[in-house]
Formats: C-alpha cells, sequence, structure tokens
C-alpha cells in the first residue's frame, strides 16, 4: 500500500504472541509446584511461616481487620467493573469480551479444583494446602473469583499502568491478609490461588494472541525522516513470525538500507537459552547476548561502530532511533555479496585467506564477533570480505575471547571446505603454535548453533580437525592443557539430581521401615552369609559382562562399574539404567561402540534366557505350578497396560516398521557377537558361570534372609519365589522395579505356607542388603569412575 509517498510491503500482524507471556506462564506453574511441593515436604516450614503471618495480622484491632475486609471485597468487586468501562471508553471491547471469558472460565476451574480437593483423591493435597490448622476454619481451599479476577486483569494487560496494577496488588494483599488473621485462607492457599489465575490468564494471552501495538511500515519510515533518511520503499524481507523484523528500504535519493526492528514485545524470545548458556558456560565463553530491546540495539550499534573502526567491511550504521514507544529502529546500508554458504563449492584460498585477514585484522583490534558462520560473511563482487551482524560479539575482548573467535572461524570452515584444507589454511595465516592452544577450545559447546547442527550431521570433522593440528604441532610447544569452559557440565548435573531423586527415593522407602527392630529380631551369623552372597554378585556381574566382551577387561574396575549400576537402576527402570551403564564403561575402555551394544545386549539376551530355563526347570522340581502368587492389583494393570501396547503397536504398519528399524540392527550386532563367543570355549565358561553365579547368590541370599528370622524354605522353592518376584519387577518400569518386587517375592513366600510376617521381614531384610544398602557403595562407585575418566 501507499502512504504519505512511501510505497510499503509489510504483512503486520494484528494479534502476536509474546514470549515473555510463555515465559511468566511457565514461571507461574513452576510457583506453583513449588508451593504445593513445600506444603507435602516441609509441613513444619510452612505451618510456622502460616503462623507467624497469621501472629503478625492479628496485632491489628478485629474491628480493623473486619472493616479492611469489607472495603477490599469492595474494591475487588468494583474494579473489574471500572476496568470494564475503561475498555469501552477506549473501544477494546473485543479484549474486554476476552478477559470476561477468561475470568468466568477460571473462576469455574479453580472452583471445581477446589471441590476436587475434597474427595479422597486430593485428601492428601487438601490437607497440605490447608495446613490443617487447630480450630482453623476454611470456606473454600482455592478461591475461585480471585483466580478469575487476577485472569480477568492478566487479559485486560494492565503494564504501562502504574496506577490500576497499584491498586489491583494493593487491595488483594489486604484482603489476603483480613482472610488469613480470620483464617478463613492459609498462606498456600493464596498464593496458589493467585499464581493459578495468572498462570492461566497467561496461557491464554499467549494462545490467543495480544493486540499488536508494533509500529507499522509507515511508522518506521517516518522515524527515519528527521534523521535524515527519507525512506520512499519499505518491504518486508524476513518470514512473518521471525522473532525480529528485517526490511529492504529504498531512500530518495536511491540508497539501499536494510531496516531492523527490535520490538519490545519479543525482547523474552530465546532468553530460557540464553539464561542456560549463562548458567552453563564460564562468563567469558557464553555470548553476552542483552535480554532487553535496548541493550540488544545499542551493543548491535556499538559493535557496528568498533568493527567499521577496525577497517574491517560491515554494513555502515546509518540511524538508531525509536519508532514509538515499543520498538527501536536500526539502520544499515544494504551490502551486496555472496555468502560462504553459497560459494562452499567453488571457494578458492585466495578467498579463505582474506576471510582470515579480516578476523585477524579485527582481533588486532581486540573486537572479537563471536558469530563467524557461513551466511554471515560475505564476499562481494570485488572480492572483499564482509562481516554481518557483529551484534553479539565483545569489545575490548580478552585472549580467551578471541581464540573462542578462532575456534568458531576454524570450525566452520572446516565443515565448508574439510578439515584438512581448513587446517591447511589456518597454519600459513596463524602459525602451528598459536593454532595448537586453540585444539582444546574446539568443543561443540562453545560453537554457533548452526555449526553444531551441521557438525551433528558429520560427526567426523572435529576429531579430524583436532588430530590434523596436533600433528603439525612444532616438538617445542609444550602440551597444551585442557580448558574448563562449563561451569557445570551436563553429566554433573544429571548426576546431581539423580543422587537428589536416589536419596529421596531411600528416606522414602526406610522411612516406613524400623529396620533397628528388624535386624534385631534377625540371627546376626545368617545377615554376614546374606550380606556376603550380596557381594557376590557383583563379582558375578563382572564375571558375565567380562566373558562376552572381547579383549580383557580390568576386573576391579569392571566390578566397580555394576556397583555403580546399584546407584543407577535407583533412578531409572532395572533393565535399562545398568545397561545404558555398561555400554559407557565399555566405551570408555576403547571397546568400539558397535561392540560395547552388541556385548551388552549378549548379556542381557543370555540372562534372559537362563533366567526362563531356570524358572521352568526349578518350577518343574517342585511342583510349584499352583503357587499363588499374588502382586498388587496394580501390577497387574501396569503388565496389561505394556501388552495392549505392545499389541497396538504391532498392529499398525508404521509400528512394525518402528520396530524392525529398532531391533534390527540391534540383532545384527547381538547374534554376530554371540556366535563370537560360542567359538571361544574360555569367554563362553566365564560369561556362562558369572549369569549362573549371579543367580545363585540371589536364590541363595533369599533363603538366608529367611532363615535369619526362623523360617525354613527348600532352595528349589527359594529359586521359584526369587525368579517369579524378579521376573515381576522387570516388568514393572519403576525405578528398580519398586514395589512390584517386594510384593512378589512377599505373596511367593506366603504361598510357600510361610507366616506373613516371617515372609515380610525376610523380604524386607533381602531388599536392604541386595538393593538399598549397596546405593551409598554404588554411588562412591559412580563417582570414583566418572573421575578416573572410566565412565
Amino acid at each position: 500500500m501507499t502512504a504519505a509517498g512511501v510505497v510499503v510491503e509489510d504483512d503486520l500482524a494484528r494479534r502476536i504472541r509474546r514470549p515473555g507471556d510463555l515465559l511468566r506462564c511457565a514461571a507461574a506453574f513452576a510457583g506453583i509446584a513449588l508451593l504445593v511441593a513445600a506444603g507435602l515436604l516441609a509441613k513444619a516450614t510452612t505451618s510456622g511461616v502460616e503462623t507467624d503471618v497469621v501472629g503478625a495480622s492479628r496485632r491489628l484491632p478485629s474491628e480493623v481487620l473486619s472493616t479492611l475486609r469489607v472495603v477490599a471485597i469492595l474494591v475487588l468487586v468494583l474494579l473489574p467493573v471500572a476496568l470494564a468501562i475503561r475498555q469501552l471508553v477506549r473501544r477494546q471491547a473485543r479484549r474486554l469480551a476476552e478477559a470476561v471469558a477468561t475470568g468466568v472460565a477460571t473462576a469455574v476451574v479453580v472452583g471445581l479444583a477446589g471441590l476436587g480437593l475434597r474427595t479422597g483423591l486430593g485428601d492428601q493435597l487438601y490437607r497440605a494446602i490447608a495446613m490443617s490448622s487447630p480450630g482453623a476454619r476454611h470456606f473454600a481451599l482455592l478461591d475461585g473469583y480471585l483466580a478469575g479476577l487476577v485472569a480477568y486483569t492478566t487479559i485486560i494487560d494492565l503494564s504501562g499502568r502504574p496506577r490500576w496494577r497499584n491498586a489491583l496488588w494493593l487491595t488483594l494483599g489486604v484482603y489476603a491478609v483480613a482472610s488469613l488473621a480470620t483464617l478463613r485462607t492459609t498462606v498456600l492457599s493464596v498464593l496458589i490461588t493467585l499464581l493459578l489465575g495468572r498462570a492461566i490468564g497467561l496461557a491464554v494471552r499467549y494462545a490467543a494472541g495480544s493486540m499488536s501495538q508494533r509500529p507499522s511500515g509507515e511508522a518506521i519510515a517516518a522515524a527515519l525522516a528527521p534523521v535524515g533518511l527519507t525512506v520512499t520503499e519499505l518491504r518486508r524481507v524476513d518470514a512473518a513470525g521471525a522473532a525480529s523484523r528485517r526490511y529492504a528500504a529504498v531512500t530518495r535519493d536511491g540508497g539501499r538500507l536494510d531496516v531492523r526492528v527490535f520490538d519490545r514485545d519479543q525482547q523474552a524470545a530465546g532468553a530460557l537459552y540464553r539464561v542456560y548458556r549463562l548458567v552453563r558456560l564460564r562468563g567469558q565463553v557464553s555470548r553476552r547476548a542483552p535480554l532487553t530491546t535496548d541493550r540488544a540495539a545499542e551493543r548491535t550499534a556499538l559493535l557496528t561502530y568498533a568493527v567499521e573502526d577496525a577497517g574491517v567491511p560491515t554494513p555502515r550504521l546509518r540511524a538508531l532511533v525509536r519508532a514509538g514507544p515499543e520498538a527501536l529502529v536500526l539502520a544499515t546500508e544494504e551490502r551486496h555479496g555472496t555468502a560462504l554458504a553459497d560459494l562452499s563449492g567453488t571457494l578458492t584460498d585466495a578467498q579463505l585467506e582474506l576471510v582470515w585477514d579480516a578476523v585477524l585484522r579485527l582481533h588486532a583490534h581486540r573486537v572479537a564477533h563471536r558469530s563467524l558462520t557461513a551466511d554471515r560473511i560475505l564476499i562481494d563482487d570485488a572480492g572483499q570480505v564482509i562481516l554481518l551482524d557483529p551484534g553479539i560479539g565483545d569489545v575490548a575482548a580478552s585472549d580467551l575471547q578471541l581464540r573462542l573467535d578462532l575456534s568458531q572461524l576454524l570450525a566452520e570452515l572446516a565443515a565448508l571446505v574439510g578439515p584438512d584444507r581448513a587446517a591447511d589454511l589456518a597454519l600459513r595465516r596463524v602459525g602451528p603454535a598459536e593454532l595448537v592452544t586453540l585444539v582444546p577450545l574446539l568443543q561443540p559447546v562453545v560453537l554457533a548453533r548452526s555449526t553444531r547442527s551441521t557438525l551433528r550431521r558429520d560427526k567426523d570433522v572435529l576429531p579430524a580437525l583436532r588430530k590434523r593440528l596436533l600433528a603439525t604441532a612444532p616438538d617445542d610447544v609444550p602440551e597444551v592443557p585442557p580448558v574448563q569452559l562449563e561451569r557445570i557440565r551436563l553429566r554433573t548435573l544429571v548426576t546431581l539430581v539423580a543422587t537428589v531423586l536416589a536419596g529421596y527415593l531411600l528416606i522414602v522407602q526406610l522411612g516406613r521401615v524400623n529396620f533397628a527392630t528388624l535386624l534385631s529380631q534377625a540371627n546376626p551369623l545368617w545377615i554376614l552369609v546374606a550380606l556376603g552372597l550380596s557381594a557376590l554378585t557383583y563379582v558375578a556381574a563382572a564375571l558375565s559382562l567380562s566373558g562376552f566382551v572381547p579383549g580383557r577387561l580390568n576386573f576391579i574396575r569392571t566390578m566397580l562399574a555394576q556397583l555403580a549400576g546399584s546407584f543407577v537402576t535407583l533412578v531409572t527402570p532395572a533393565a535399562v539404567g545398568g545397561a545404558a551403564l555398561n555400554i559407557r564403561y565399555l566405551q570408555r575402555n576403547k571397546v568400539p561402540p558397535a561392540v560395547a551394544a552388541a556385548s551388552v545386549g549378549v548379556v542381557q539376551v543370555v540372562a534372559f534366557v537362563l533366567h526362563i530355563l531356570l524358572l521352568v526347570i526349578f518350577v518343574a522340581i517342585t511342583g510349584a505350578r499352583s503357587h499363588s502368587l499374588r502382586p498388587p492389583t496394580w501390577v497387574y494393570f501396569v503388565i496389561a497396560g505394556l501388552v495392549v501396547a505392545a499389541l497396538g503397536v504391532a498392529a499398525v504398519p508404521q509400528g512394525r516398521r518402528l520396530l524392525r528399524a529398532r531391533l534390527a540392527p540391534a540383532l545384527g550386532q547381538v547374534l554376530p557377537r554371540l556366535l563370537e563367543v560360542l567359538q571361544q570355549p574360555r569367554k563362553l565358561a566365564e560369561g556362562l558361570g558369572g549369569a549362573l553365579m549371579l543367580t545363585a547368590c540371589y536364590i541363595v541370599c533369599l533363603d538366608a534372609c529367611v532363615r535369619a528370622f526362623g523360617g525354613s524354605l527348600a532352595l528349589t522353592s527359594a529359586a521359584v519365589v526369587y525368579l517369579t518376584g524378579s521376573a515381576l519387577g522387570s516388568l514393572v518400569p519403576t525405578p528398580g522395579g519398586l514395589g512390584a518386587v517386594e510384593a512378589a517375592l512377599a505373596a511367593g513366600l506366603t504361598a510357600t505356607g510361610m507366616a506373613a510376617a516371617t515372609a515380610v521381614s525376610a523380604v524386607l531384610l533381602f531388599r536392604l542388603l541386595t538393593f538399598w544398602l549397596p546405593v551409598p557403595a554404588g554411588w562412591g562407585a559412580f563417582t570414583y569412575l566418572r573421575r578416573r575418566q572410566a565412565l
């Protein structure tokens, strides 16, 4: 369209989704989860806070509290009416209708949730939120009207209207204090109600979109006019819905501009990723991307001036102006050229050397680009190198930041023209002594996202580049020490989370049993026998793994790896965590990944076959077909669900293709490895012997636990009970088979005619010695192997 002499081609959406709304919604739900967890797990703390708040509020006279509550309720009723009148006066009837609908829906949902918490399913959560204060009278656990009001005002959006916002929160605060003092609600109830209303309102606002306040193309052209840039044409060149808007502009004198618009409503886009990188990486390693549009625009302008001052061609900055209260406009001269990504097949060494020269000239002025990707490096018709988008770089860059910049360029060129050619070019421009210092920095975590994506498709590029650079290192150059670029490794974070979860499960499970009483009733000699048998299971597991792996393994470390599996299986299903740990251990011992996976697969196949064979043999010997093992009802539902899911997948052609795609490679690796083992009698004996010894140790350990409490059981019956119980535990996808194993073993022992009390005590002792007690030692073994780089 044409307006005021400006031809505008734009696709300005009327409604937009603000990333900040999604971020705030996630924060609100996280806050609700934390409050619920505090009510469930920290009852003493929350009760103390409740007592302090109520005590402080009761210092006011009761007449004052009653008056304040009445006034607050009156204001809470009149406030939405006043806001509705205001919206109608401003002719924003649609937003008002959306706000009313959202508020009513939120009130209904929250009200129903409050009623649901009074039922049996939510009784524990109800008591946690209500905090069961003696003498307290809670009229409504969750206030539907209060949540609806918060959702209503969230849709209307009071940002930029401090008077209305302050009035709302002041009234809510007075109402909450008065209600707490009269024991009509609790602190957790008020906070959860407010957060629910806020979360639902933000979720609806993000899903439906907000009315756009972005400046139009005409407004952008009008903002550029006072600084001498009279725009006659403005054409949108980025995809609609992108994080920032870009326009190609033509001025009255025929000049061409690249116009970038920093909209304030998009300032939270990618904030979670930026914060994640900031937390994970060290200060100088993470790219210091600003979190506000104003800072982003100012930083881009500063870096543009710095690059230009260094004598490196980059689009010249012509203007940085505001376009209304919601956006900043940055205009640069349009530079023409061809990106390296489009020249990958025709790039000459001379062109690549010019790229290196431009970057080194930039570094001579202590400026780092920090985003040297193939689409941000242009070569124009005159052969000149142009660097685009320096906005996330650094001025007054440190030596580490400059080396990171070189590492990014080196990795990008290696992905573009191959590692050998990229290394040879770098050697000619930088020299071998300095290039060797870049090797420790060639880590995917510090590279640009597009570079990581490219290298992920070709995983051999980065290792080949490191090898090539190390091969060119002079003899007199000392060994380069590794560089710690991360504050916290992802593996360390996973270990920490697993440790906390394991500790919580351990405390919860063990807290239900008085083990002091249990152990005092048991025969200590049989306890020692059972403990020794439990320790022998890790020796047997190490023998089983070593027997099916080509070559020799360090037996002590292999046994420690099996002990570490006791910690891993606490937070993962039994058949998953141990296998993954063993594969990782074998790979660290220089066993090829395919062979490692095949060897662990053979161990699992052999263990499964032996388990079934032994179960059939012992059932036949003892005549245990009549034994009635009765695990909890939910176990049958879980098993039935797994069977139905498996049948459903097998019934669908896509599911069968997926199964074939997943199972065929595994079987293709396992069967050849199994045939190799069959041709090595010593290895076969070691593997089978270890697997049989593992099962035998568990069976005899269970028998010893029974005898520790004065019971007696035929060894064949103990074998049937253990084999059946462990099979059920492996079928139920819970960490370590929690719940299913205990119930199945106890039911099996009871079915043999054993007293229920003796059966339960024996099972608890068995699980203590074989599952819970090894967990701390397993954590120690896991930590030790990680420090030794064996995991």
